[in-house]
């Protein structure tokens, strides 16, 4: 009996974390909408029952967009960009502050909602996820109107689902059509719709690979696909110019990967203003203690123990710096963690301010294959 082809979707959730907020704050439905800048002030809530809510021409730091409506989009306001410059663009747009604990909930509710329909998933993040489609009876149009309708039910938010043979190819379709997009592409299709794409739409296809392609003069899928194998190879080394190849002709076998273990667990922050290792130790000691705090809190939830914990900082000369420290034995205490990362510490040199501090846990080992570590920790610690 011959195998079953394949059917993988992709589900990206539309304007993950604006439509999160959007939720809370259903006012701001249709309106410009920003979310990221660290620390901004929660909107107000007036005698009335309406809320005060910060607009983007009133920020000030170094802060950048987490993500954005569509409206505000549709300003130039684009994840990634700094706020200052986003500021110019999108000046009576609404600021809102991050809310990772708020997204990590609706995550987990989609996710669920969607193994209802169709169990096989492949997680890739906070807001989209492979699905495995072959081996369920119905078809692919009825399995894709079930799972985000299964969403919808959950969360109160829409997704866009692409269907192929690959996930390279879901991949770039569950982008064409949001949002709440759905679009079904087979083999026969590449040349119609997948060709006359960017080649930079390519998951894998970066600035500077998308740059370098570009000075060859070739700037689409179709003339990627088109190129000769010998001036990819000349340009880009034998190992990526076939999988270049491979790729604009919509050809990927990646199997889906339903079952993994991940490899670390970090928080880190970056600060609004540089700040000094000395004048602001009570500050920076408190941000440490914090985020050890949620390091441990995030090893608790996801059922882990951690061997080696480390830091990461980042001076206000761009350098970083990263330390690591082995522990006897695993641990998802919040002393013994602030404890070693304060050891880590002690081993670099602060004589710059710091613009971002960090804290990683590696070497992780389930919860029920090792005893944890709770002993605590003693004395000064570091900041």
């Amino acid at each position: 009996m011959s195998p079953l082809p394949r059917r993988i979707a992709h589900l990206d959730m539309d304007a993950f974390y604006a439509s999160v907020e959007l939720l809370r704050y259903p006012e701001l439905r249709g309106l410009p909408v920003v979310i990221g800048g660290g620390r901004n002030p929660q909107p107000e809530l007036l005698a009335d029952g309406s809320r005060r809510f910060s607009r983007l021409r009133d920020y000030a730091g170094r802060g950048v967009i987490t993500t954005s409506t569509y409206e505000a989009r549709a300003l130039g306001a684009f994840s990634g960009m700094g706020l200052m410059k986003a500021a110019q663009l999108a000046p009576d747009a609404i600021l809102l502050p991050v809310d990772f604990d708020g997204y990590r909930h609706y995550s987990r509710l989609f996710k669920a909602a969607v193994a209802t329909v169709a169990p096989r998933i492949e997680d890739r993040g906070i807001d989209e996820i492979y699905i495995d489609l072959t081996e369920l009876p119905e078809d692919s149009l009825t399995l894709a109107r079930r799972i985000k309708q299964a969403v919808k039910d959950a969360t109160g938010l829409s997704c866009s689902i692409g269907i192929s043979p690959n996930k390279l190819l879901s991949k770039i379709c569950s982008d064409l059509e949001k949002p709440d997009g759905l679009t079904l592409v087979d083999m026969d299709d590449v040349p119609t719709r997948i060709w006359p794409l960017p080649a930079r739409k390519i998951k894998g296809i970066g600035p500077k690979a998308a740059e370098k392609l570009s000075a060859l003069g070739i700037t689409t899928i179709a003339e990627l696909a088109r190129a000769e194998p010998a001036l990819l190879q000349e340009h880009f080394g034998r190992s990526y110019a076939a999988w270049l190849h491979a790729a604009a002709h919509g050809i990927d076998g990646r199997p889906m990967v339903t079952e993994s273990e991940p490899r670390s667990i970090s928080r880190e922050t970056t600060f609004e203003r540089d700040l000094h290792p000395r004048r602001d130790r009570a500050v920076l000691s408190e941000i440490f203690t914090a985020l050890c705090g949620r390091v441990a809190g995030d090893l608790r939830r996801k059922g882990y123990l951690s061997r080696t914990i480390g830091i990461k900082l980042r001076f206000d000369d761009f350098r970083t710096v990263t330390r690591d420290l082995t522990l006897p034995g695993p641990t998802a205490d919040p002393v013994a963690i602030r404890r070693a990362a304060g050891e880590c510490l002690r081993r670099v040199p602060l004589e710059r301010k710091l613009r971002l501090l960090g804290v990683r846990a590696s070497s992780l080992t389930p919860v029920n294959a090792s005893p944890p570590d709770i002993s605590s920790a003693q004395g000064e610690l570091p900041l």
